[in-house]
């Protein structure tokens, strides 16, 4: 396998390590907050998360829907603290309507890979799903060592340089 080909691997597969995601919102009132949830992602990598009317991050995507998320290696399992693996999305989120066929669908997912506790979940009025579509992003696998991703191929990585580092 090539370099690019494994580097182009990875990223397809960083976020299979993972079974929940940080989350990074902002409140009407500007106060950034960062938090976690459980995820489940499809393979056009749209996130949803399954979260509490009553956590801070749902207030915040649900007055303000642009949203960061992180996936970043176990400090455990990097080799240098200062260049762990790490993917973030830019996203915008959007609240599925409980009891429609995707909530339903999505649900089903959550209740596949994390179990019981979702049939719980369920049954709490305050809990929603939110779809985090995610507009852009960038891979990073260590020093000198990123990749950009544009919201219109999230497939596709574009190893950044000085010429495009802002892009």
């Amino acid at each position: 396998m090539s370099d690019w080909a494994k580097i182009q691997s990875d990223y397809e597969d960083f976020h299979e390590q993972f079974a929940s995601i940080i989350i990074g919102t902002v409140s009407d009132q500007g106060i950034p907050n960062a938090s976690y949830a459980p995820f489940v992602m499809d393979e056009l990598k749209t996130i949803y998360i399954y979260v509490s009317g009553l956590s801070i991050h749902t207030i915040n995507i649900e007055s303000r829907p642009d949203v960061s998320v992180l996936f970043i290696e176990d400090e455990g399992k990097s080799a240098n603290i200062f260049a762990r693996r790490r993917l973030n999305f830019d996203c915008r989120a959007s609240l599925l309507e409980r009891e429609s066929s995707k909530w339903q669908e999505v649900v089903d997912q959550f209740q596949a890979r994390f179990g019981t506790i979702i049939e719980v979940l369920k049954g709490l009025a305050d809990f929603r799903v939110f779809q985090l579509t995610p507009t852009g992003g960038r891979f990073v696998i260590g020093f000198g060592a990123a990749y950009h991703i544009h919201g219109d191929n999230l497939h596709q990585l574009v190893p950044i340089s000085r010429d495009n580092i802002s892009n």
